[in-house]
């Protein structure tokens, strides 16, 4: 359409700020070539573009507003960024944050100050935003603010960790989903009679929509390399697959079965506090193709659900693998995660922690709810202090051992429950024994203490 920098043919206006340009009389990849024109082509997102749900409502109405659209990589964000263009009429300028700077922000401006003096409004597009410093950030804001142009932006990130709160303030944030594997499948068959592809195996075609886990274009590329590499063939099927992808094809899809027990036997391994069994687990997970992020989350959660307070230190050493990781990448930063590992599954173990807590949270969910003592009360005013608030409070620092013997933190009108109980293992044995002290002066206080014979 007039004055749009269209993406999906050559009668743009030329290079587009951070844009890459396709070779001269080299075909465009199928996931380009497959790209929606149209809002009812778009595979997926029903949640924003179903019936009566805001992208729709403002593609169908025209209201242009800045938006963030937050989603994992290959679900549809840029093309949505252009389709909103489209309908709207509106000149539809590229930023690559990877690319672009300050100086290419600028441009964009001049390019929008030019479309609206020929009467056209302006969609500034900026692909991963969180690659944006601040200060680049910053040059959006007074022409988002003006309505000098709308800016659409795209992240892999969230959003309100990696972009400008004033900048987020002033934008809408939907949230893109991965896409089902319906949906992969849907974008198959699409993909299938363009390119007039063989037919291909139900298990190739499961595999592959494994292999992208939500995304599309990781899909539509693996299976145009596909096709490509096996000619005129009858039928593609999983060992024509194998062939194709080698080491990329992973033996379990990341919602599957498999998936799901090899994650079990790690966590059983680091568990029962076999290091060698624990380390096998892990290296096949990696070997998997499993986001080692998503390894460190669960060693995490081992570290406080199985080790807890019996070796505090190592939630620490957990955490510490963790960034190192995130400076190191893969594959030096492995080895911090096998230390980890390696580490948890020797550590003494207990779950009392996770014990009490669960605990703790179904007491409060049937309990009703039960005041605060007055001696429990905040009494930052005069009033406050009138009606009780604080009085006969002890300050634990200023009893012996800093400990209050006798005082109750507890509802008046409850039975004090025990949800913790230390395990006699590393650390904890001496917790439990510091607890039986502190309880045990408690009885002597308030006089619970059975007589002596």
């Amino acid at each position: 359409m007039p004055g749009q920098d269209s993406l999906f043919d050559d009668t743009g206006t030329g290079p587009l700020p951070g844009a890459v340009p396709v070779a001269p009389g080299t075909e465009a990849p199928l996931a380009e070539r497959l790209r929606p024109r149209h809002l009812d082509e778009v595979i997926g997102q029903a949640h924003l573009l179903g019936p009566g749900k805001p992208l729709r409502v403002a593609f169908e109405n025209g209201r242009l507003h800045s938006m963030i659209l937050w989603g994992p990589p290959g679900v549809g964000k840029t093309t949505l960024a252009r389709l909103v263009a489209g309908a709207v009429d509106a000149r539809f300028i590229v930023l690559s944050a990877v690319l672009a700077g300050v100086k290419d922000i600028r441009e964009a401006v001049v390019q929008a100050e030019a479309s609206r003096r020929a009467g056209h409004r302006t969609i500034v597009f900026v692909d991963e935003v969180h690659r944006f410093n601040k200060s680049q950030q910053d040059a959006f804001l007074p022409h988002v603010e003006s309505g000098f142009f709308f800016n659409d932006t795209a992240t892999t990130e969230n959003p309100s960790f990696e972009v400008n709160s004033a900048l987020l303030s002033r934008a809408t944030v939907h949230v893109l989903k991965g896409l089902a594997a319906e949906d992969l499948q849907r974008l198959l068959d699409r993909a299938a009679d363009l390119l007039q592809a063989p037919p291909l195996d139900p298990a190739a075609a499961q595999r592959l929509i494994a292999y992208a886990d939500g995304d599309a274009r990781r899909l539509l590329n693996a299976y145009e390399n596909l096709v490509a590499q096996a000619g005129p063939m009858a039928r593609l099927d999983e060992a024509q697959l194998e062939r194709s992808l080698g080491e990329q094809l992973r033996r379990y899809d990341k919602g599957g079965d498999q998936f799901y027990d090899t994650i079990s036997a790690l966590h059983k391994a680091v568990r029962g506090s076999d290091p060698d069994a624990a380390l096998y687990w892990f290296a096949r997970m990696l070997d998997g193709g499993v986001d080692p992020r998503y390894l460190i989350r669960r060693l995490v959660r081992m570290a406080s659900e199985d080790v807890g307070n019996a070796d505090p230190r190592a939630l620490r050493l957990a955490l510490d693998a963790a960034e190192t990781y995130e400076r190191l990448g893969t594959p030096e930063g492995d080895l911090a995660l096998a230390q980890a590992v390696v580490y948890l599954a020797v550590a003494p173990k207990s779950n009392a922690v996770y014990n009490a807590w669960n605990a703790a949270r179904a007491f409060v969910k049937q309990d009703g709810t039960r005041a605060v003592p007055a001696h429990l009360r905040n009494a930052p005013t005069a009033l406050m202090k009138s009606l009780g608030h604080g009085q006969g409070y002890r300050y634990a620092h200023d009893e012996p051992d800093a400990f209050a013997a006798g005082v109750s933190y507890w509802p008046e009108d409850i039975a004090p429950p025990v949800f913790y109980e230390p395990v006699p293992r590393g650390l904890e044995l001496r917790i439990g024994d510091k607890l039986s002290d502190l309880r045990r002066r408690n009885a002597e206080a308030r006089g619970e203490l059975p007589e002596a014979d």
